[in-house]
């Protein structure tokens, strides 16, 4: 086993849940999941629920905010087969999210 400086420099996150505005492009026939996961700050255990689909058996967390604005859309064309999402900002207080009807 190496250091803690050398395995810290080869160390690579596998567990993170990537984000929904990572893709090309999403379909709207993809399940959409409940996942939960568990993480300690500060000496206190918090529980965060979350929406994720899962695509080349990845996960990507799918904000609330983009199913308010994809339901928008599909009120307006229910034929809709795919889109793709815009993120915008770098903290959580920031952060945007535009969704964008594809033609497939």
């Amino acid at each position: 086993m190496a250091n803690i400086t050398e395995y810290a420099k080869d160390y690579v996150q596998t567990s993170a849940t990537k984000n929904i505005a990572d893709l090309p492009k999403v379909s709207t026939d993809l399940e959409l999941l409940e996942d939960s996961f568990e993480f300690t700050k500060d000496g206190v255990t918090k529980t965060v629920d979350q929406l994720v689909v899962v695509v080349d058996e990845e996960q990507y967390r799918v904000p609330k905010s983009v199913i308010q604005q994809l339901k928008v859309l599909v009120e307006d064309n229910p034929g809709l087969k795919t889109f793709k999402v815009k993120k915008s900002g770098t903290t959580k207080d920031d952060t945007r999210y535009q969704v964008i009807p594809k033609m497939s």
